[in-house]
């Protein structure tokens, strides 16, 4: 029996420790009603904690993928998977608004920025073959997560009230993911015995940087972040307003929410098909052609004023940027190798929560200045077509002529 290739493992351990914690983090708003009706505190204190969280996230991320190249993954999902329960005990039980911002915020925030840059950057470590399709699985774990951890949460808010279901919370969270970190290993030296090599689109970086900070200088990096970063800003905006904007056009507030589900579900379909395309095809090829979709799709929005339209525009934008963001990880793989994945990840990715803070900002000053949703969706089509520019700037792989003319081994 032929013995299944542990960077399978990997991805499964990863998917679910990925759907566990963003679950944990993300089931605020499921609080938020049976929080202040309990305790007096008003929404915007209460969501306030999420704001923080956000901030908090995006620079610990950067923190943890540097500390994962040093150490490992492993003792860093380990020790945020405590951080995490540690903050969702204290949230649960504090009577104080700024005590529960700070653990939610604080605690909660700094351990969700320790999940995606070091797993995805161990995950690339493992494949070359299936690069693609597996930090797609891993993604699809955030993707699921709404569909099983926020029903759950309100289902236990129901029975047992919102401080119990967060302190069960806070212990289920950790017993899944301590178990699921210590299945995170190191890839091997030279994981293509197990995976052969495949074909990327892009040219790697030469000669590669011996270090993190050394890679976050060079146009490489100057490249991918700026493309990460305007694809969250053209697609965050959109996604945060668009029931507001439904709810304008006459729709039901219950049925506009379920748009949200809808581009949930589409963004599941969006990561496979992504994955397997750009193994195929090439990443740059499928980022690109991507981030036109989703520009394209944002665009449509100031046509539709139909429930069945705002879904099959919600089907296409959630494949779009559900497709298209686990594919930064495998741009920055092949640009800088395995050695500096979890700094430069760590970097791109606090890059772009910059860019997803701006979107429902944005749109809001858009709105109440202009009275429509109109021009928010014109800018954002606008960013999202920048980021498509700005992505053709990658540089493309060598043909095997100029390589073999490069290798002083074949010269």
């Amino acid at each position: 029996m032929k013995q299944v290739y542990y960077g399978w493992v990997i991805v499964a351990a990863g998917a679910v420790i990925t759907c566990v914690a963003m679950g944990a983090m993300f089931a605020l708003p499921v609080y938020l009603q049976p929080i202040a009706e309990e305790t007096g505190w008003t929404r915007a204190g209460i969501s306030t904690a999420m704001t923080i969280g956000f901030i908090v996230m995006g620079v610990a991320g950067f923190g943890w993928g540097t500390l994962s190249d040093r150490i490992g993954a492993r003792p860093v999902v380990l020790v945020a998977a405590l951080i995490l329960g540690i903050g969702l005990a204290i949230a649960s039980q504090t009577r104080h608004l700024v005590l529960f911002q700070l653990a939610y915020g604080g605690l909660i925030g700094a351990a969700g920025g320790a999940f995606f840059a070091p797993l995805m950057a161990t995950t690339v470590g493992w494949f070359d073959k299936h690069r693609s399709l597996a930090v797609s699985l891993v993604s699809v774990g955030a993707g699921v997560a709404p569909m099983i951890v926020t029903p759950f949460a309100s289902l236990l808010i129901e029975t047992f009230g919102w401080r119990s279901a967060m302190m069960m919370t806070a212990i289920g969270a950790t017993t899944l993911l301590l178990p699921a970190g210590l299945l995170i290993r190191r890839a091997p030296a030279a994981p293509a015995q197990a995976e052969p090599l495949s074909r990327s689109d892009v040219a790697p970086r030469q000669p590669t940087p011996q270090g993190g900070m050394a890679a976050l200088r060079t146009p490489q990096f100057i490249i991918l972040a700026a493309t990460f970063f305007l694809c969250c800003a053209a697609h965050s905006g959109p996604i945060f307003h668009t029931i507001s904007y439904a709810m304008l056009c006459g729709i039901p507030a219950l049925a506009a929410a379920s748009i949200y589900s809808v581009e949930g579900v589409a963004g599941l379909f969006g990561r496979l098909a992504f994955g397997v395309a750009a193994d195929r095809l090439g990443v740059k090829k499928v980022l690109i052609a991507g981030l036109a979709l989703q520009s394209i799709g944002i665009y449509a929005y100031i046509y539709v004023t139909q429930l069945s339209d705002f879904y099959m525009l919600a089907v296409v934008l959630g494949i779009a940027y559900g497709g298209v963001m686990p594919l930064y990880a495998v741009l920055a793989r092949d640009y800088f190798g395995p050695h500096v994945m979890g700094t430069v990840l760590g970097a791109a990715t606090m890059v772009s929560s910059i860019g997803m803070a701006f979107g429902p900002v944005g749109g809001g000053w858009l709105f109440d200045t202009y009275g429509s949703y109109h021009w928010l969706y014109i800018a954002s089509a606008a960013i999202g077509l920048a980021a498509a520019a700005m992505a053709l700037a990658f540089p493309p792989a060598k043909s095997d002529a100029e390589q073999e003319a490069g290798d002083p081994q074949k010269a």
